[in-house]
């Protein structure tokens, strides 16, 4: 039996073990979700809750499957503060925790000004506990004695890791991606972690993601039956998983990859890290990709506004907005329905669902109609709603507007130039309106629907079959391909730029 290599592959939703073969071939799936601890009154991950099941689960796995390498991928924004062996000192709390203005203020007086840790870190100012040093910022606020007893500060993917070996170890997807952490210039830890105390607990020197941190720890071989030269792979954050086969199949050429799911992350491959000088201050940022590169980077909470919204849809005048249809409603919006709502430039959806999570700080989630707003949290209780909410199809169309127009800021923001392909990855790829309508804006970019299934799973096996094999993930482009299926444009959409352009003004004076 050949050896297969198992992804643990963590989103902030979903919790998966998936395998694949020696081919890069899905053997199997399988997904958990996990109801968060409370911690102070804030929710936390319930660590040992999601390891049993992982290992539960690599167990039932192991019985048909030879697996000769685990490789862990995991969303971003959290880290856990562990003793030398690995075990957790203080709670992990969820990055979507808002802790108010005033701890704002304390971080930054803490941490310097926003903009010149922006051009030195690649991290913009984002709300909510996203900058991952804000996160251990309130720890030690709210846990000082746990804080301070910590031997060592984990990224999220090598925490696992630690648990899987026993051996603590750093690469740079994940310390790399808004985390205020890493110093683009100094080329090691910032003055941010410097401040906060953990320079010297956060492991170093930074590894390739495919690199082995080490082979499992014999409790895990005998919990899980795997063999004990099972090896684990350094880890890589998710969005830098999903972006992985692209550059090993389309290095050389300028492209950007949509990876839509809960979040949407915009991915501009570079060559050479540095904003210009009005970027400075928007929510644009550098990821460092699987090859050590940087990447222009943008997101927006996506997946998650197009949850809440069509929760919301087909809800009765005046009733509860929990009444509200299901998601997979009967709504199929027309070309003509999206010439007519863009040419009345009436009906409108606003960002953000969480404030400061995206291209617009500062937005008030809501809808509006006839200039009349309409706060999301007034339709959520059912206080009041538009009109054009209670037709499903005027309101899925509405949103996909919303959507493909957030999309478009975040492309911008990326770095879009005209000739670029634009590959859509994830969950959007299904929305066939929404790619119809960024096809139709951007007639000088390409857009490209892929066929990629479970891409950040994929990704990170791609990480652990290189490992397996002794080589680097672009030595094996030949055993997989990418298919690139034309988005075809939404016809009908002449008013497009004049429905952008109010779009865009009710958002600014909504702040």
């Amino acid at each position: 039996m050949d050896r297969t290599i198992a992804v643990i592959d963590i989103g902030m939703t979903n919790k998966k073990v998936a395998v694949y073969d020696g081919s890069l071939g899905l053997v199997g799936i399988r997904k958990k979700v996990f109801e968060p601890k409370i911690a102070g009154g804030i929710e936390a991950h319930d660590l040992a809750g999601m390891e049993a099941w992982f290992l539960e689960t690599l167990r039932d796995f192991a019985r048909d499957s030879d697996i000769g390498a685990i490789a862990v991928t995991t969303h971003g924004a959290t880290f856990v503060c562990a003793d030398a062996a690995g075990n957790p000192v203080a709670p992990c709390l969820f990055y979507t925790h808002e802790p108010g203005g005033e701890f704002q203020k304390r971080f930054y007086a803490m941490a310097g000004d926003p903009r010149e840790l922006q051009a030195a870190t690649g991290t913009p100012n984002f709300s909510a506990l996203i900058n991952p040093a804000k996160g251990l910022f309130l720890l030690k606020e709210l846990y000082p004695s746990e804080f301070a007893s910590a031997a060592l500060v984990l990224p999220y993917p090598q925490y696992w890791g630690m648990r899987l070996t026993g051996k603590a170890g750093v690469e740079g997807t994940f310390i790399g991606c808004h985390t205020y952490l890493y110093d683009w210039k100094r080329g090691g830890y910032s003055s941010v972690a410097e401040k906060l105390g953990i320079e010297k607990k956060l492991p170093f020197p930074l590894k390739d993601s495919w690199e082995i941190l080490g082979a499992i720890k014999p409790e895990v071989a005998a919990a899980t039956g795997l063999k004990p030269d099972t090896v684990v792979t350094m880890g890589i954050h998710d969005s830098n998983a999903s972006l992985l086969p692209y550059l090993v199949k389309d290095s050389g050429t300028d492209f950007i990859v949509n990876s839509t799911g809960t979040w949407c992350v915009l991915m501009h491959p570079q060559e050479e890290y540095g904003f210009a000088p009005d970027e400075l201050g928007k929510v644009v940022f550098f990821n460092r990709s699987a090859y050590n590169k940087p990447v222009k980077t943008a997101i927006f909470l996506g997946g998650k506004e197009y949850e809440v919204w069509t929760g919301l849809f087909g809800a009765k005048p005046g009733g509860s907005a929990h009444a509200a249809a299901p998601a997979a409603a009967t709504a199929s919006p027309s070309p003509a329905l999206y010439a007519k709502i863009l040419a009345k430039r009436s009906a409108f959806i606003l960002p953000e669902i969480v404030p400061g999570s995206g291209q617009f700080p500062g937005s008030i989630p809501q809808a509006v109609e006839g200039g009349r707003r309409f706060r999301l949290a007034d339709i959520e209780s059912g206080r009041a709603r538009p009109a054009f909410m209670a037709d499903q199809a005027a309101a899925e169309a509405v949103l996909n507007l919303s959507l493909a127009l957030q999309t478009m800021v975040a492309l911008e923001r990326a770095g879009l130039a005209p000739g670029q392909t634009i590959f859509t990855e994830g969950g959007f790829r299904n929305n066939r309106d929404y790619n119809a309508i960024l096809a139709a804006a951007l007639p000088a970019n390409p857009v490209r629907l892929t066929d990629m299934s479970e891409a950040t799973s994929f990704g990170a096996a791609l990480t652990g079959l290189a490992a397996l094999e002794g080589t680097t993930p672009s030595a094996l482009g030949g055993l997989f391909s990418i298919a690139r299926i034309p988005a075809e444009p939404m016809p009908g959409l002449a008013d497009f730029a004049a429905y952008r352009e109010k779009w865009l003004a009710l958002i600014a004076e909504a702040k």
